[in-house]
């Protein structure tokens, strides 16, 4: 479990900037409501970033400068739930030989983040339920009824409307988690973000392990661009690092990717698929050709806009134009000294 954080700067570095227009929904939400004391419910895939959106709404809160408390309720014992979230008194259950503040005390004046709130137990969810209805709970093994001065963020990768359905999960408990729902879109469905999250990342593994690491090669963002991204976020930020660790250049290249995690390309030959029609099979070969161009180009360039205009025989506004339909971003490809 991760201890009391107070945020002195923006999590992970991240402006509230997508190209995705479903991200860019999501961050307007983020806006809406960080500043109020609304209830907060994060939707989404394992890895999709509910965590670094929950440091985000708080840090953009009136909260800001007070506890930030993470738990992971789906780590932790069904028996020891309740007071891990609410504390428990001297005795109240074997082995607890002193009385121990739980997270809500612990997080007074800020903000909880409860992950995978769709594991507690129906005996803390009733208690959570306290909170939300009336700002109060006790103890476990404790009569006093504390004030629960805290804004409520929770995230959950399962379907919760289903475990509410079946009875797993409380309904009355759910309406009231449900103030402001946030839905947060899968890695695959924003690959045009891609540059930016990997710059992102970039800058902090560089502080993490003293490298000086500007950017990845053409062949590998070609691959990212493609790859499906079970793990969403995640993913990218372990195969980020592990690339940074054994990478010795300032460029991460093909190989410094294990060849199990390594997106494969699509090789395949383009005039194979014969149940494709003429036009359609045409354009998807000239996509994929000026997609490898491009990227190409960019790299041998370093990201250069005019000398890889006057290389390619277009203008830039028509390389530019090209680069968007295919979802490259030129600062990826700079040396850091010219970002």
């Amino acid at each position: 479990m991760k201890e009391i954080l107070v945020l002195s700067r923006r999590p992970e570095d991240v402006d509230l900037v997508s190209q995705n227009l479903h991200m860019k929904k999501v961050y307007e939400n983020i806006r809406s409501v960080a500043p109020t004391i609304a209830t907060v419910l994060l939707l989404g895939d394992t890895g999709t970033g509910k965590g670094m959106t929950a440091r985000l709404i708080h840090w953009y809160s009136q909260r800001f400068d007070k506890p930030f408390v993470e738990v992971h309720c789906g780590a932790i014992p069904d028996t020891l739930i309740e007071s891990e979230l609410f504390g428990h008194e001297k005795g109240a259950f074997t082995g607890a030989d002193r009385k121990k503040p739980g997270k809500f005390e612990l997080a007074a004046g800020g903000t909880v983040f409860l992950d995978e709130i769709g594991t507690i137990t129906p005996s803390a969810q009733i208690k959570l339920l306290q909170v939300l209805q009336d700002g109060i709970y006790s103890r476990v093994g404790g009569d006093t009824l504390l004030k629960a001065d805290v804004r409520i963020i929770a995230a959950t990768n399962a379907d919760i409307a289903h475990l509410v359905q079946t009875g797993q999960f409380r309904k009355d408990l759910y309406y009231r988690l449900n103030v402001f729902p946030v839905t947060i879109p899968a890695l695959r469905d924003r690959l045009e973000d891609l540059p930016g999250l990997i710059e992102v990342f970039l800058k902090k593994l560089n502080i993490k392990y003293g490298k000086k690491i500007t950017g990845i090669h053409p062949m590998v963002m070609d691959r990212f661009q493609r790859y499906d991204w079970p793990g969403n976020i995640r993913e990218l930020e372990n195969l980020l690092e592990r690339a940074c660790i054994l990478e010795q250049t300032d460029l991460l290249l093909p190989q410094s990717f294990p060849l199990e995690t390594m997106p494969d390309g699509d090789d395949s030959d383009p005039g194979s698929d014969t149940g494709t029609p003429l036009s359609k099979a045409r354009q998807s070969a000239i996509d994929r050709f000026e997609q490898a161009y491009l990227t190409t180009l960019l790299g041998q360039t370093r990201g250069r806009i005019d000398q890889a205009a006057a290389a390619a025989g277009v203008t830039p506004r028509q390389l530019n134009r090209l680069l968007k339909r295919h979802r490259l971003n030129k600062n990826m490809f700079k040396p850091a000294r010219d970002t």
